[in-house]
Protein backbone atom coordinates (compact mmCIF):
# COMPACT_ATOMS: atom_id res chain seq x y z
CA UNK A 1 0.00 0.00 0.00
CA UNK A 2 1.01 3.44 -0.59
CA UNK A 3 2.51 6.17 2.06
CA UNK A 4 1.80 9.30 2.40
CA UNK A 5 5.04 11.75 3.66
CA UNK A 6 3.91 14.99 5.80
CA UNK A 7 6.55 17.52 5.41
CA UNK A 8 6.62 19.59 9.14
CA UNK A 9 8.56 22.70 10.32
CA UNK A 10 8.97 26.30 9.47
CA UNK A 11 8.95 27.85 5.91
CA UNK A 12 12.84 28.09 4.37
CA UNK A 13 13.66 25.27 6.85
CA UNK A 14 14.42 23.13 4.17
CA UNK A 15 10.93 20.90 4.05
CA UNK A 16 11.38 21.41 0.08
CA UNK A 17 14.60 20.13 -0.40
CA UNK A 18 14.13 17.53 1.77
CA UNK A 19 10.58 16.95 -0.10
CA UNK A 20 12.43 16.85 -3.09
CA UNK A 21 14.69 13.96 -1.82
CA UNK A 22 11.44 11.84 -0.15
CA UNK A 23 10.29 12.36 -4.19
CA UNK A 24 13.19 10.54 -5.47
CA UNK A 25 13.95 7.64 -2.93
CA UNK A 26 10.30 6.55 -2.79
CA UNK A 27 9.28 7.36 -6.62
CA UNK A 28 6.79 9.56 -5.10
CA UNK A 29 4.77 12.08 -5.89
CA UNK A 30 5.48 15.59 -4.78
CA UNK A 31 1.99 18.04 -3.76
CA UNK A 32 3.29 21.14 -2.66
CA UNK A 33 0.68 24.27 -2.02
CA UNK A 34 3.79 27.04 -2.58
CA UNK A 35 3.81 25.08 -6.18
CA UNK A 36 -0.11 25.69 -6.58
CA UNK A 37 -0.22 29.34 -5.24
CA UNK A 38 2.82 30.68 -7.14
CA UNK A 39 2.15 29.17 -10.80
CA UNK A 40 -1.26 30.68 -10.15
CA UNK A 41 -0.69 34.06 -8.37
CA UNK A 42 3.20 34.54 -8.15
CA UNK A 43 3.68 37.29 -5.45
CA UNK A 44 0.22 39.05 -5.86
CA UNK A 45 -2.33 36.72 -3.91
CA UNK A 46 -2.30 39.67 -1.88
CA UNK A 47 -5.35 39.84 1.30
CA UNK A 48 -6.42 36.27 -0.44
CA UNK A 49 -3.71 34.43 -0.19
CA UNK A 50 -4.49 32.26 3.14
CA UNK A 51 -7.97 32.09 1.68
CA UNK A 52 -5.98 30.70 -1.80
CA UNK A 53 -3.60 28.52 0.30
CA UNK A 54 -6.41 26.84 2.54
CA UNK A 55 -8.34 26.43 -1.41
CA UNK A 56 -4.87 24.26 -2.69
CA UNK A 57 -4.82 22.38 0.49
CA UNK A 58 -8.26 21.12 0.16
CA UNK A 59 -7.19 20.10 -3.72
CA UNK A 60 -4.28 18.76 -2.68
CA UNK A 61 -5.70 16.74 0.22
CA UNK A 62 -8.24 14.90 -2.38
CA UNK A 63 -5.87 14.55 -4.83
CA UNK A 64 -3.21 12.26 -2.40
CA UNK A 65 -6.32 10.27 -1.94
CA UNK A 66 -6.65 9.46 -5.49
CA UNK A 67 -2.72 9.26 -6.21
CA UNK A 68 -2.56 6.74 -3.49
CA UNK A 69 -5.41 4.66 -4.40
CA UNK A 70 -3.45 4.02 -7.17
CA UNK A 71 -0.40 2.53 -5.24
CA UNK A 72 1.83 5.52 -5.50
CA UNK A 73 3.58 7.17 -2.57
CA UNK A 74 3.19 10.77 -1.95
CA UNK A 75 5.38 13.54 0.01
CA UNK A 76 3.30 16.10 0.59
CA UNK A 77 5.27 19.73 1.46
CA UNK A 78 2.98 22.21 2.95
CA UNK A 79 4.29 22.31 6.52
CA UNK A 80 1.51 21.24 9.17
CA UNK A 81 2.74 24.45 11.45
CA UNK A 82 0.32 23.79 14.30
CA UNK A 83 -0.44 20.72 15.79
CA UNK A 84 -4.76 21.43 14.81
CA UNK A 85 -2.97 20.73 11.08
CA UNK A 86 -0.83 17.90 12.06
CA UNK A 87 -3.90 16.25 14.02
CA UNK A 88 -6.34 16.51 11.26
CA UNK A 89 -3.68 14.89 8.53
CA UNK A 90 -3.44 11.84 10.83
CA UNK A 91 -7.03 11.76 11.18
CA UNK A 92 -7.38 12.00 7.81
CA UNK A 93 -4.99 9.52 6.21
CA UNK A 94 -5.41 7.16 9.39
CA UNK A 95 -9.24 6.49 9.16
CA UNK A 96 -8.83 5.91 5.57
CA UNK A 97 -6.28 3.03 6.58
CA UNK A 98 -3.47 5.05 4.49
CA UNK A 99 0.16 5.03 6.24
CA UNK A 100 1.59 8.54 6.83
CA UNK A 101 4.67 10.35 7.94
CA UNK A 102 5.51 13.01 9.66
CA UNK A 103 9.01 14.35 8.57
CA UNK A 104 9.81 16.74 10.96
CA UNK A 105 12.87 19.70 9.48
CA UNK A 106 14.07 21.53 12.70
CA UNK A 107 16.36 24.17 12.55
CA UNK A 108 18.09 26.76 14.56
CA UNK A 109 16.43 30.20 15.04
CA UNK A 110 20.10 31.41 13.72
CA UNK A 111 19.87 29.18 11.07
CA UNK A 112 16.34 30.08 10.18
CA UNK A 113 17.25 33.92 9.69
CA UNK A 114 20.30 32.79 7.42
CA UNK A 115 18.07 30.63 5.47
CA UNK A 116 15.37 33.32 4.92
CA UNK A 117 17.83 36.12 4.16
CA UNK A 118 19.59 33.41 1.65
CA UNK A 119 15.80 32.84 -0.41
CA UNK A 120 14.91 36.79 -0.22
CA UNK A 121 18.04 37.43 -1.82
CA UNK A 122 17.38 34.39 -4.28
CA UNK A 123 14.04 35.40 -4.82
CA UNK A 124 14.54 39.01 -5.79
CA UNK A 125 17.54 37.70 -8.08
CA UNK A 126 15.61 35.47 -9.88
CA UNK A 127 16.95 32.40 -9.22
CA UNK A 128 14.20 30.60 -7.30
CA UNK A 129 10.06 30.81 -7.82
CA UNK A 130 9.34 30.91 -4.08
CA UNK A 131 7.54 33.77 -1.57
CA UNK A 132 10.07 36.75 -0.79
CA UNK A 133 9.72 36.58 3.44
CA UNK A 134 9.59 40.09 4.65
CA UNK A 135 9.73 41.02 8.20
CA UNK A 136 6.03 40.85 9.13
CA UNK A 137 5.48 37.41 7.49
CA UNK A 138 8.29 36.51 9.15
CA UNK A 139 6.92 37.24 12.37
CA UNK A 140 3.46 35.83 11.43
CA UNK A 141 4.91 32.22 10.49
CA UNK A 142 6.83 32.14 13.63
CA UNK A 143 3.55 33.24 15.54
CA UNK A 144 2.21 30.51 14.32
CA UNK A 145 4.62 27.74 14.61
CA UNK A 146 3.81 25.27 17.15
CA UNK A 147 6.97 22.79 17.41
CA UNK A 148 5.60 19.65 17.52
CA UNK A 149 5.81 17.30 20.15
CA UNK A 150 7.83 13.83 20.13
CA UNK A 151 4.21 12.31 19.92
CA UNK A 152 2.92 13.97 16.83
CA UNK A 153 6.31 13.02 14.87
CA UNK A 154 6.20 9.26 14.57
CA UNK A 155 4.67 7.18 11.64
CA UNK A 156 1.53 4.79 11.26
CA UNK A 157 2.24 1.68 9.53
CA UNK A 158 -0.39 -0.20 7.64
CA UNK A 159 0.17 -3.51 6.01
Amino acid sequence: MAKIYLMCGKLCSGKSTRAEQLRREHRAVLLSVDEITLALFGQDAGENHDTYVERAEDYLYKKSLEILEVGIDVVMDRGFWTKAERDFAREFYGSRGISWEFVFIDISDEEWDRRIDKRNSDTEAGRIDAYYVDEGLRRKFDGIFQRPGDDEIMSSERS
